[in-house]
């Protein structure tokens, strides 16, 4: 499984980005998006997920 970003609420202020131990989000169309393929929910190397961790706002960072 991975995590999707509630583009909707997403104000583009990076900060997921650069937190994201396996490089899966990326800037695309002035959107920011996670690669399924490269996410891993911060298993093994976190306890939480961290763009969700990191995210000011609220279930922005959501389970896909």
């Amino acid at each position: 499984m991975s995590y999707k970003i509630v583009t909707s609420q997403c104000t583009v202020c990076g900060a997921c980005e650069f937190e994201c131990p396996n490089a899966a989000i990326s800037l695309k169309n002035d959107l920011y998006v996670i690669n399924a393929k490269k996410c891993t929910e911060c298993e093994g190397q976190f306890d939480v997920p961290q763009c969700a961790a990191v995210c000011p706002v609220p279930k922005t960072c959501i389970p896909a």
